[in-house]
């Protein structure tokens, strides 16, 4: 299970996307892609402008992007793409090495060799991602790594957890344009599937946690810039998608 579902490709036995499932994935991968950044507004009504639907359902994607721990809803300011301050980050990176060290270590426990093997294909696909500059799946593969991980422990209160965390933490970490840095490094991940084959629950842990100290590292310096919503949602000058 993805951290988000995706669109079907298109075909004709494909069933068409409602149009506002289509605009959560659409600005749930503008967030995620890093198209918008921290702080940006989400402004009601030019989202349903772009959109060409009304407020209503612009609020429903609002509030499930909310759920998510991508934007937050500020009272008589409006929504903003989660913009999580220093104190923050470091208690999310904290309680995320306190959950995932617990993560692996249920793994090397109950871990099976089909569930390392399916792991390893996702660790090549994220690096076949990063190795063609497929940007957007290479963030997303690299993100669904630690929830396909965490979903070892048969725990879905940690599963769901993590789930909010880890996109919530992506929205941290630099660009590799800025920092030259991967923001999830596949090599890691492969250092730690490892680790786990190996039933060694000492030295998975050690490695999850040296990976989450390099992703705290990768951090932006909280700089950012002024987006133009209809250019990172892919509809500069087109017309809306739908009837308001």
């Amino acid at each position: 299970m993805s951290i988000r579902p995706r669109l079907v490709a298109n075909n004709d036995a494909a069933p068409e996307v409602p149009l506002e499932e289509r605009m959560y994935l659409e600005i749930y991968d503008a967030i995620m892609e890093h198209r918008l950044p921290a702080g940006t507004k989400l402004a009601e009504q030019t989202l349903a402008e772009i959109y060409g639907v009304a407020r209503h359902p612009v609020r429903k994607v609002l509030s499930r992007l909310a759920a998510d721990g991508l934007v937050d809803l500020e009272p008589n300011r409006g929504a903003f793409i989660a913009s999580p301050s220093e104190q923050e980050a470091h208690d999310m990176f904290d309680l995320r090495q306190t959950l995932e060290g617990r993560v692996v270590q249920q793994a090397a426990q109950a871990g099976e060799a089909a569930d390392f093997k399916r792991l390893r294909a996702m660790i090549a696909r994220e690096r076949d991602a990063y190795m063609q500059g497929n940007r957007p799946q290479w963030i997303r593969l690299s993100a669904e790594f630690h929830i396909e991980l965490a979903k070892l422990s048969g725990n879905t209160l940690v599963v769901d957890l993590l789930r909010r965390l880890v996109s919530r933490s992506t929205l941290l970490l630099s660009t590799p344009e800025a920092s030259g840095h991967q923001p999830c490094s596949f090599d890691e991940h492969l250092a730690v599937v490892e680790a786990l084959e190996q039933k060694d629950e000492a030295l998975a842990q050690e490695r999850m946690m040296r990976h989450l100290d390099q992703c705290a590292c990768r951090m932006s310096d909280g700089t950012s810039r002024r987006f133009d919503l209809r250019a990172a949602l892919g509809r500069a000058g087109n017309k809306p998608v739908g009837n308001s």
